[in-house]
Formats: structure tokens, C-alpha cells, sequence
């Protein structure tokens, strides 16, 4: 071979070597490589449930926890599979073996780390709730509609086949009209969080890492790992945590959006003198023309209506549809339908809306997302709109086109302030 060939062959192939190293994941026979940011809890699940799909590899974890990190790193190996560990998870964004990712971290941080994924070219599973703000949830979804990237929701009950055959029911309209709606989650297994007094940062956690943009505090093991839930300075309590589920499903049902109203009661009635912020029994209604919406939640009890402690009841004239996780059923009004006995959920949620989420990135079709970021913002703001309610104590009335409150004190609420030299995202 000449010389000039040689080079000429060398560089095309470099060239080749490059464009199929960075396009990998987009060729059918190549492995979706994924990384996890937040590894404790429902980020482990996630990944558990993506790691099933076909043609899917992790490649990275990374975590401000070095104890739970090494952890799962140890337990990945077992099953030998070897991935790279991240402390910072930008460092993980910027690395060249991950195509998508997985975002389980508390929900102060779901905005800029979502925004930052997509911007650097990754595709995205974010757990729900999306955003800790309204204006959070709509820079999401700004930045997503920017990019070709797939952004998929943990709204995982959006896959689930006796949700989607509930939901299609309600629509036959054998329900009659419907005045009512209620949605409710009694958690009983939640009981109440003990005042602990402030201590040492433990060894190995990156607490600054941790706190990014809510407000410097003291390392209080409360506020840390699950029970971030209960303070406002991370996460909106069950409103927002099991609200975005059964809500979701409230709204689709009624194919509405935007609330005309939104009020709400409730307080620390069960747990009056414990460490948690977040109201354990809350009544918020949403006002709708023709009807209302109700959510109700209650910790440390689970007899909620229809002796359920979850679910989704579509209250019409001629009876009523009962939904939750475990299946649905309808409940007739004498004499004027029959009942439709129960009807079991027979498949798995997160299994299913993962195999969506990896099927969306192969097809590269946004529309073939079950939970899209517009979805998940949506049903993130609507709970919101709940929570607003119960800090400010008013009956608030939501301004669609300049989408903020005709309430001052509820408009201080939309944007969440950031700390410690964070800014909210620009898109």
C-alpha cells in the first residue's frame, strides 16, 4: 500500500471509529448505556428495571453517599457487571460511555439535573416529581423540547394495562355524569419522625453535594436519604410524592388540565410535635366547571375510602369507578348499571415503562413516551398548586396564559430559591 493510501485509509477509519463511538447507542445492535444518578431507593429500582430490558447496559453509578455507593457498585459486581463511579454527577455527564440516565436523586435537585443531562446530550428517566417548584417544571420542560433527547417520567402506572382499561372505561361515559372525583393516599406505614438533634456530616458523604441549592443547614439525619420528603426545602410531602400518581390518573380521566380553584386544609394532626415540615393530613379541592377533584392524605393510618390506602374514585350518577395499583372495579348505584367486578392488575408497571422508555430512545420518537416531560410537569404542577394552597391558607385562582396566581403571597411560591451559588437553569 502507498504511503498516501495508508494515511487516507487511517484517517477514515479513526474518523469511523469516532462517529461510531459517539453514536453507538443509536445503531439497533449497539447497547443503550446507562448511568444512575442517586442510587438509594427508587433510583436502585429504576435501574433494576431498565437492566431487564434487552440490549441494556450500566455503565456508571454516582452518588454523594460513598456508603451506599460502594455498596451498589459491590453489588453490581456480583452480578458481574463493572460500571465507573462518580462522586460529581456532572463528571458523569460529561463521560463518553453513558447515553442515558437515570435521575433518582431528592427533588431539589430533579431541575438542574435534568437540564444539565439534556444539554449534555443524554437521554433521561427522572424520577417523579419532577420539579420542587412550578417555574422548576417549566424549564424542564423547555429544555426538553430543545433537544431530540428522550425524557421520560416515573409515572410508571402510565404503562400499566388495567389503569389504561380503567381510564377507557370512565370515558364510555356508563358512568354518567360525573360530580366527583377523589384521590387519597393513607400511608399507615409512615409514622412520625422523632426530633433528633443535629450532628456530624457522616464519613463519606458529600453533604454540600447533597444540599446544592436548598438552604445551608446542619447535617440532621431527618432531613437525609427517604425522609427528605417531609421538608419543604427538598420535596413537597405526600401531596406532591404519591399526589402526581393518583392525580395523574384523575385528570386523565376527566381530560382536563388547569383547575379553576384550588383550596386546602389539613396540618400535623396525627404527628403534632415531630421533626416533619409537610402536613401527615391534608384535604385540598380543585375546582372544575361541573365538578371537583378531592385529594386526601393521611400518614400512619391506611383505611381510606373504599377501605383502600390508595386509589382513584370517579363518583358518577349511575355508580362508581375504583382505581388503584392493585386493579379496578365499579361500584353500581342501585338499579341503574351493573357492577363490574374486580379487575386485577396482571402485569408490572416499572418493567413495562421502562421497555417504553428504551423502546422511545431505539425508534428516536418522543411520542411514543407513555410519561413525557409535559405530562409529568403537568401533574407536578398541578399538586403543587395544592401544597401553595395549604401554606398560604386561601382559596387561590390559578391564571392560565400568565401562569401564575391572582394571589401575591401564592405567587412567591412559584419559583424555588436557590442557594450556595446555584441559579436556576437558562434555556
Amino acid at each position: 500500500m502507498k504511503r498516501k493510501d495508508f494515511i487516507k485509509q487511517a484517517t477514515l477509519l479513526a474518523a469511523s471509529s469516532v462517529f461510531l463511538k459517539s453514536h453507538a447507542f443509536t445503531r439497533a445492535d449497539a447497547p443503550l448505556r446507562v448511568g444512575l444518578i442517586g442510587v438509594n431507593g427508587m433510583g436502585w429500582s429504576n435501574l433494576n428495571a431498565i437492566l431487564k430490558q434487552k440490549g441494556v447496559q450500566c455503565t456508571a453509578l454516582c452518588d454523594v453517599d460513598e456508603r451506599i455507593l460502594d455498596k451498589r457498585i459491590k453489588e453490581l459486581a456480583e452480578r458481574k457487571i463493572e460500571v465507573k463511579r462518580f462522586i460529581d454527577y456532572k463528571s458523569l455527564l460529561q463521560s463518553d460511555l453513558v447515553d442515558a440516565v437515570i435521575i433518582g436523586t431528592p427533588d431539589h435537585w430533579h431541575c438542574l439535573q435534568m437540564v444539565d443531562a439534556v444539554q449534555a446530550g443524554k437521554h433521561v428517566y427522572v424520577e417523579k416529581p419532577i420539579g420542587n417548584s412550578i417555574r422548576e417544571c417549566e424549564i424542564m420542560q423547555a429544555a426538553a423540547a430543545k433537544s431530540d433527547k428522550m425524557v421520560q417520567v416515573g409515572q410508571w402506572q402510565r404503562s400499566q394495562q388495567h389503569f389504561k382499561d380503567a381510564i377507557a372505561y370512565v370515558h364510555s361515559g356508563k358512568l354518567g355524569k360525573i360530580r366527583l372525583v377523589k384521590a387519597w393516599a393513607y400511608q399507615g406505614w409512615m409514622k412520625s419522625i422523632p426530633v433528633k438533634a443535629d450532628e456530624a456530616v457522616p464519613t463519606g458523604v458529600h453533604y454540600d453535594k447533597w444540599l446544592g441549592p436548598a438552604a445551608k443547614r446542619p447535617f440532621n439525619p431527618n432531613r437525609f436519604h427517604f425522609e427528605f420528603r417531609w421538608f419543604w426545602d427538598y420535596a413537597g410531602g405526600l401531596m406532591t410524592d404519591w399526589g402526581v400518581h393518583m392525580l395523574d390518573y384523575a385528570l386523565m380521566g376527566m381530560k382536563v388540565s388547569d383547575p379553576k380553584s384550588i383550596m386546602a386544609a389539613g396540618g400535623k394532626f396525627a404527628y403534632p410535635d415531630d421533626a416533619a415540615q409537610t402536613p401527615d393530613t391534608l384535604t385540598t379541592v380543585f375546582e372544575f366547571e361541573g365538578f371537583n377533584i378531592q385529594w386526601e392524605h393521611a400518614n400512619g393510618i391506611d383505611l381510606g375510602p373504599y377501605n383502600k390506602n390508595h386509589g382513584v374514585a370517579f363518583i358518577g350518577n349511575n355508580g362508581t369507578l375504583v382505581l388503584n395499583r392493585e386493579g379496578w372495579e365499579v361500584i353500581p348505584e342501585k338499579g341503574r348499571m351493573d357492577a363490574v367486578t374486580f379487575q386485577k392488575s396482571v402485569d408490572n408497571g416499572l418493567d413495562k415503562h421502562m421497555l417504553n422508555f428504551v423502546e422511545a430512545i431505539q425508534r428516536k420518537d418522543k411520542k411514543h413516551l407513555h410519561a413525557p416531560i409535559e405530562a409529568g410537569a403537568h401533574i407536578a404542577i398541578f399538586s403543587q398548586m395544592g401544597n401553595i394552597a395549604y401554606r398560604t391558607g386561601k382559596k387561590l385562582f390559578w391564571d392560565r396564559d400568565k401562569r401564575q396566581f391572582s394571589d401575591k403571597e401564592a405567587n412567591k411560591y412559584l419559583q424555588a430559591n436557590y442557594h450556595n451559588g446555584f441559579k436556576l437553569p437558562v434555556v
